[in-house]
């Protein structure tokens, strides 16, 4: 009777575990890899590896949470790259209102430059809202909005971009003209697989759709990423 009792107990142990993204969500959100099983993801602000340096508040853990029209837009892409031996790797989709207002206080706080030299060398903190790289309301708390890239489907490295993600600068302007011709191409690969598919584009970063008709243009979600 007691292994009985044992084997059930790590069987329920293990649906638990392999059920991290079912818990549910709100009306019209998926979790992305349920509809992308592939797909490639590294959430920044749940890591130090960001403009902040610290994690984001909202994030407890690595699953991209989007709206369901995103997520069946985003698999096309997917198929599409795949076809050329690539992928997508999404560093951030659905944000939490509360990270936002993180970033506010952190933007406030103009001692606090610990990443400048990586993330905005060339803009001073104080001017990050007047240059829009940062703003108090955030298309990706709408659900419908993700930072991309493209990567190798053998080696998983990203392609050259010419500028980091979340580079505040001109550097990540869509338009940038002083790349090399491989970069250029890079950006007008992923503008274009992504534009095809329903995505338009924000011209100060070349990672950054949203969809078009999102389900939810007034909306301003804050649930936490988990």
């Amino acid at each position: 009777m007691k292994l009985k009792i044992t084997i059930i107990s790590i069987v329920m142990l293990l649906f638990a575990f392999g059920s991290q993204e079912s818990k549910e969500l709100s009306e019209g959100f998926v979790y992305a890899k349920n509809v992308i099983p592939d797909l490639n993801i590294e959430l920044r602000y749940l890591t130090t590896n960001n403009f902040v340096g610290d994690t984001i508040d909202g994030y407890k853990a690595n699953v991209l949470i989007i709206t369901k029209e995103t997520a069946q837009a985003l698999k096309k892409v997917q198929h599409e790259l795949q076809q050329q031996n690539l992928c997508l790797k999404v560093y951030d989709g659905y944000r939490p209102q509360r990270a936002v207002n993180h970033f506010m206080r952190w933007a406030k706080d103009l001692n606090d430059t610990i990443n400048k030299q990586q993330f905005y060398p060339n803009v001073e903190k104080r001017y990050l809202f007047r240059e829009e790289y940062i703003a108090t309301r955030s298309g990706h708390s709408r659900g419908s909005t993700l930072d991309v890239t493209i990567i190798d489907g053998i080696t998983n490295e990203p392609l050259d971009m010419g500028s980091p993600y979340d580079f505040f600068g001109k550097e990540s302007w869509v338009k940038h003209s002083d790349l090399t011709e491989a970069q250029i191409a890079n950006r007008q690969l992923l503008q274009e697989v992504m534009l095809k598919h329903n995505f338009r584009n924000y011209a100060k970063e070349w990672w950054h759709f949203t969809l078009r008709w999102e389900p939810f243009p007034n909306t301003y979600f804050d649930f936490e990423v988990e």
